[in-house]
Formats: C-alpha cells, sequence, structure tokens
C-alpha cells in the first residue's frame, strides 16, 4: 500500500510549510514544501440569511410602547383564529387525527410530495370541470407558508422580479428578498373594494417577471375579487405569458353576500399555482398542512416544473405524516354547519367592526368580504398629534392595550408620486388630531366585543 508523510515546519507569526513526501513501491519521492494557511475561526452568517427581512417583525420589535397595566392585552395583530379559543376546530377533525395517532401507521417517513392516497383526497375535494386535478397535480407542504415558498422557488430565479399586491402579506417580500429576487409592487385600489390597478399591474411587467402573485381572498384587505375582475387580471397574464401564484388560503371563507372563485376555474390557458391548506378554513394553522395544485391545461409548466417541485420538496421530506393520515376524513367528513358557523361569526364580527369605526371621525374603515382582516384608513388631518399609523398603533397600545397592526407591514415599499388612499401608510405630514380618550376606547371596545377574531390593519391616508 502506497503511503505519504507529511510534515509541518514553522513557528510563531510564520506561515506553517509543508513538506510532502510520497513512499510508492519502496521509493521515495519527495514532492517539495509548499506554504499552507494557517488556520483561523472565521464563521459567517450566510448572504441568504442576512437578506431574510419580516416587515412585521421590523415594525413590531421596534414599537418601544408597554400595554397600560390597568387593561388586559388584547391581540389583533395575527392571523390565528386559535388564539382565544372562541373558534376551535370541528370535533370530527380532531377524532381523525387521534385515530391515526392511535392507529401507529403514520409514524414514518411518507414521500417528500406526501401520500398518493392524501393527495388523491386533496385532488378529490377541489375537482371540477372548470379545473380538473389527478393526485400527480398535488404537491403537500408543511403548511401554506412553505407553498408559497416552493412555488415561488420554482418560478423564479436570483435577479428576476415578481409582482405582489400593495397592501399584501408581507410574507412574499421575506421569501423573494431571501432568494434574491426582486418584488416589484402593484397597486390595490381602496375605494373599488381593493381591485387591482390592472393598468398598474401591467406597466410592471418586463422581461424578467416570473409571476404574479394573487391574493384572494386578501390577507390583509378582508377584499374577495368578483368573476369579472379575476377574469381581468387573467387576461393580463395571458396577454404578458406570466404564470399566477394564487394564494388561496382563505378560499371558501367568504360572506353570504360574495362568491369566491377560484381563479384556476376561470382559465385554460395561463398556467397556475394554487396555495392552499387546513389553517384557516378548519381553524389548526398550528398542524402545518399545506398544499399547492397544479392547473396547466396547456402543458406550459411541462415536465419541468413538476419535476423542479419534487427536487424541492426533498429538501423537508414532506409535512406531518400524522396530519396527512387524517387528511381525507377532515376533507370529507367535517360536516357544513361548521363552516357556515365560523363564517356566521366572522360576518358578525366583521359588521359589528365596521359600523362602529365607521361611526368615529376620521376613521374610515373598508367593509370586507371575507377571510379574517378588516382595514381602516385613518385619516390624518383629524389626528395631527400623531405622524404615522405606527404612532396611532402604539398609542392604542399604551391607552387601550390593544394591538392591532399598522398597515406599514403591508405595504413594504413606498409608492413615490402616489397620492390619496394609494399612498396608505406613507409616512405623513400636516396630520391631524386624535382625542386621546373615547376615539380609542371605542376602538378597544370594538376589539373587545369581537374577542379577537379579527385583525385590524390600520393605515394613514396621504393628504392631498
Amino acid at each position: 500500500m502506497d503511503s505519504y508523510l507529511i510534515q509541518v515546519n514553522g513557528h510563531g507569526d510564520h506561515a506553517p510549510v509543508l513538506d510532502v513526501h510520497l513512499k510508492t513501491n519502496g521509493n521515495s519521492i519527495s514532492l517539495g514544501k509548499v506554504k499552507g494557511r494557517k488556520p483561523r475561526w472565521a464563521v459567517r452568517a450566510s448572504e441568504m440569511s442576512k437578506k431574510t427581512f419580516n416587515p412585521v417583525r421590523a415594525i413590531v420589535d421596534s414599537m418601544k410602547v408597554e400595554p397600560n397595566p390597568k387593561k388586559a392585552m388584547i391581540s389583533l395583530s395575527l392571523g390565528d383564529p386559535t388564539v382565544f379559543g372562541n373558534l376551535p376546530t370541528n370535533d370530527e377533525v380532531t377524532q381523525a387525527v387521534k385515530e391515526v395517532l392511535d392507529s401507529g401507521r403514520y409514524n414514518g417517513y411518507a414521500p417528500s410530495v406526501g401520500y398518493q392516497s392524501c393527495r388523491e383526497a386533496v385532488a378529490a375535494y377541489y375537482n371540477c370541470p372548470e379545473a380538473p386535478l389527478e393526485a400527480q397535480d398535488v404537491i403537500l407542504t408543511s403548511g401554506c407558508s412553505q407553498a408559497i415558498e416552493l412555488a415561488l422557488a420554482v418560478l423564479a430565479n436570483p435577479g428576476q422580479n415578481i409582482l405582489v399586491p400593495r397592501p399584501g402579506f408581507s410574507l412574499y417580500k421575506t421569501l423573494a428578498l431571501s432568494m434574491g429576487i426582486e418584488v416589484k409592487l402593484y397597486n390595490l385600489l381602496p375605494e373599488k373594494a381593493w381591485e387591482i390597478d390592472l393598468k398598474h399591474l401591467e406597466s410592471l411587467v418586463d422581461e424578467k417577471t416570473a409571476c404574479l402573485i394573487v391574493n384572494n381572498p386578501s390577507n390583509p384587505c378582508g377584499s374577495v375579487f368578483s368573476k369579472s375582475h379575476l377574469q381581468k387580471i387573467l387576461a393580463v397574464a395571458s396577454r404578458q405569458c406570466v404564470p399566477i401564484l394564487a394564494d388561496e388560503i382563505y378560499g371558501d371563507m367568504v360572506f353570504a353576500d360574495c362568491k369566491y372563485e377560484p381563479i384556476a376555474t376561470l382559465s385554460t390557458n395561463v398556467p397556475i399555482l394554487s396555495c392552499g391548506g387546513l389553517a384557516k378554513r378548519w381553524l389548526v394553522p398550528g398542524w402545518r398542512m399545506g398544499w399547492i395544485l397544479i392547473h396547466d391545461r396547456r402543458d406550459i409548466f411541462g415536465n419541468e416544473i413538476r419535476d423542479g417541485l419534487l427536487r424541492l420538496s426533498q429538501r423537508i421530506l414532506g409535512p406531518c405524516t400524522i396530519v396527512q393520515g387524517a387528511l381525507e376524513r377532515i376533507l370529507h367528513r367535517t360536516p357544513p354547519e361548521f363552516y357556515h358557523n365560523t363564517l356566521s361569526i366572522l360576518k358578525s364580527n366583521a359588521d359589528l367592526c365596521y359600523a362602529a369605526l365607521s361611526a368615529i371621525p376620521g376613521l374610515q374603515p373598508v367593509r370586507p368580504a371575507g377571510a379574517m382582516y378588516l382595514m381602516v384608513e385613518i385619516e390624518m388631518e383629524h389626528f395631527p398629534e400623531f405622524e404615522n399609523d405606527v404612532e396611532f398603533t402604539e398609542r392604542l397600545i399604551s391607552e387601550q392595550s390593544v394591538f392591532c397592526l399598522p398597515a406599514t407591514v403591508s405595504l413594504t415599499l413606498k409608492a413615490p408620486g402616489t397620492c390619496g388612499a394609494k399612498a396608505w401608510g406613507e409616512k405623513q405630514q400636516g396630520f391631524a388630531a386624535l382625542s386621546s380618550g373615547d376615539r380609542l376606547g371605542v376602538v378597544c371596545a370594538v376589539s373587545m366585543v369581537c374577542n379577537g377574531v379579527y385583525v385590524l390593519a390600520v393605515s394613514s391616508k396621504r393628504c392631498v
């Protein structure tokens, strides 16, 4: 067997010298002296970690304010329906998980895209003639957040851009920037119930645009797009040959006077990755069960996108197997009255919030049509002691111990040159005054009656 000897010479501050001798078939050969580096610790955070930025945490963590010690804290800053215990999931849902756990059949690894039977269950639940689905069109994920992450990762490369709603869910920006993907923000119009400004949207498309994110029903606006508006969005995507990432986690969580239309049911030629999950409709966000539905009837994605999703899913080997085992029963045996009761509570709270806040001079809520959110515009000329929505929410905490989320975190970037309601969340000059007692008290009273079901996002309006 061949052998070699490495002798290290050097001392003090001088770089060590490696004297290498190779012994082959009994003969010794000197390879000479080679300078080696002096080992030293140089551990640094990755560029990806440095690029990862959560606007919600940045705003919330920067708030240096304590709640009123005389009043119990009411936190309306997270879209978690389980926080206050007044919206439990259905017994059928929990029993399904209990039986799977007791069976001992789902304790091992599953395929990274999910068990075949579970993918079949999801496909059967969402399949319809307008948007047919099979098991191969379903990728199971660790919550809807991972579904969005995988969809972004498979569609966009570093240096490309994606189109994101403003106001919108801050996670889109957090994920994109960590991947080196540019975020372009298209405006939503509060005066049109948060419809997309389609001209603005289309003006943002260029040769580097990788996908369009459409969030319907909306977080944080609580809006639900009409069929005709969705068709106009699809027309833009079709003209520009831009695929759609549809965040539909609040699908079917709409009030009785509205109808939810899955965007994939309205187009045969625009390829769509639809992201959803159990979190909201079944009121179990901590169970981390989501999915991607691949709609590609023109075979534009082809095998490349499907294979890419498979490879990306293999990084964490799929979602919780216990919940996967219960998925078919959860989807197909949860009673309809459970969904109806949940929506009734949300609608009642939405109506109460809207009516009470509408009566307060200087606050202009936009009536929600679904989901779990209500956006409130602050007309800052009424509140001169506050400079922006962040200061308003800070005072709400310190006086009334009610924590709402300032809309600044949902806007993520300013809109240069915009005016009116399009500039929600921008830093303002010449704001005007909030009487420090009663009006905040009314907001607090509304929040308490709602018992934490609603996230109130407040926003400042530019006065021009």
